[in-house]
């Protein structure tokens, strides 16, 4: 039997509850979801499912030398990801998490997931959006990348993500157009002094206004 996507109405509050539901059996049975973020919809699977991941580079047309990114439902979860978070980190999550900031961290090396070729690394960042989070705090962290084929623009609707993923996409989470259109800004955080990867979201002169000595 071919593979039936189903797509829910998050906008009416009365309805979300079935299709957060909905949306982590789907990641807990290796399926891959559509959810919107503040940024951008996002393409997600579960982080710690090696099949769900290669699924997810695959429907994006995306090789492993893109590793994807994981999306984290509290500040938490972060410290079950990495050995030690520092301060100059901590500082960077108290003014922008929740947020469009994406930060690249030395994962710990226990883990066992298979995001690409990492290298020791993943970028992570904890949206600002209810039905993220909500998804979020029920299916522990998430490799979501922009719901996009490679070289097509990405999503800012559920229409745009279903013209381009069909029914390889399990569920889809409709919570209107996302005003921000943006994508993430990413930040380095692995060496002594934090680099910016990527302008977004967040800009350079925010960013210094908390650590001063960031290489843009």
């Amino acid at each position: 039997m071919a593979p039936v996507s189903s797509t829910f109405d998050c906008t009416d509050p009365s309805d979300r509850a079935g299709a957060i539901d909905a949306a982590v059996r789907a990641v807990q049975a290796g399926q891959l979801i559509v959810m919107p973020t503040d940024t951008l919809y996002g393409l997600g699977a579960d982080a710690f499912d090696r099949d769900a991941v290669a699924a997810l580079l695959a429907a994006k047309g995306r090789g492993r030398s893109m590793p994807v990114p994981v999306l984290v439902g509290s500040w938490d979860t972060l410290e079950g990801l990495v050995n030690w978070v520092p301060q100059r980190v901590r500082s960077l999550l108290e003014a922008f998490w929740p947020g469009g900031l994406t930060l690249i961290v030395e994962h710990a090396p226990a883990l066992q997931w298979d995001l690409g070729d990492t290298r020791g690394t993943v970028a992570v960042r904890m949206p600002l959006h209810p039905v993220a989070l909500n998804v979020l705090s029920r299916t522990g962290p998430m490799a979501v990348s922009s719901a996009n084929i490679s070289g097509r623009t990405p999503a800012e609707n559920v229409t745009d993500a279903e013209d381009q993923f069909g029914e390889e996409v399990a569920v889809y989470l409709d919570a209107g157009p996302i005003r921000a259109g943006v994508a993430s800004t990413i930040v380095d955080v692995t060496g002594e002094v934090p680099r910016v990867v990527r302008v977004g979201a967040v800009p350079l002169e925010e960013l210094r206004s908390v650590l001063p000595d960031i290489a843009g």
